[in-house]
């Protein structure tokens, strides 16, 4: 059975699953549909409607003081693969229908160097400031753990807070605790107009 969280707790990953090294992190959301021609927020904000928005996940890598080391730590749909072999995405889904994950991340945690302290999920609209489009115009946004050698889902977090006008979503964190690995959600909205913004201020 899942551990399903609230906003802002923190659950131990690796503590309560002996030996669990490989996960896949699944990322989901769905378009609001449009109503009438662009919808509600098409004529709010001039817009194209909510089944034209292109979300991305990404991961960013984080070392000691919840510092980027490197850009090629960050982790998205241009740098599928982080250059240990640690992190590995999926690749980039264009719209968002359709049930169950929208992106996935597998981790092998075992492989994650020792200088990486946290790892970091993050959303954002392709384009969201020139497309004049926004979070929501997102429903059912959710973070899941799974593992993978059996398919159970460990832990899963549903966004649920109103996050109209914001831009860009820092979901969740997995973080090292001593020897073991945490995680944590987050379901923090931002106006960072891209992912490039969102690591800046991790720079």
């Amino acid at each position: 059975m899942a551990i399903s969280l609230q906003k802002g707790q923190r659950v131990d990953l690796t503590k309560g699953n002996p030996g669990l090294s490989k996960i896949m992190v699944g990322l989901g959301w769905d378009p609001v549909e449009n109503r009438g021609s662009g919808g509600l927020f098409g004529s709010l904000f001039g817009g194209g409607g909510g089944s034209n928005v292109d979300c991305d996940a990404s991961v960013i890598m984080l070392g000691a003081g919840d510092k980027l080391k490197n850009n090629r730590d960050v982790i998205y749909f241009g740098n599928l693969k982080s250059s240990d072999g640690s992190v590995q995405h999926s690749g980039d889904n264009l719209t968002g229908h359709g049930d169950g994950d929208d992106e996935q991340v597998h981790i092998d945690l075992s492989r994650i160097p020792s200088d990486i302290q946290k790892l970091v999920f993050v959303v954002n609209i392709y384009d969201a400031v020139k497309r004049r489009q926004h979070f929501g115009m997102i429903r059912n946004a959710f973070i899941r753990v799974v593992n993978p050698t059996n398919g159970q889902e460990l832990i899963k977090y549903n966004l649920t807070d109103d996050y109209n006008g914001r831009t860009s979503l820092i979901v969740g964190e997995i973080y090292r605790h001593g020897a073991d690995w945490k995680f944590g959600a987050v379901g923090t909205g931002t106006n960072a107009a891209g992912l490039s913004e969102v690591v800046r201020t991790y720079s």
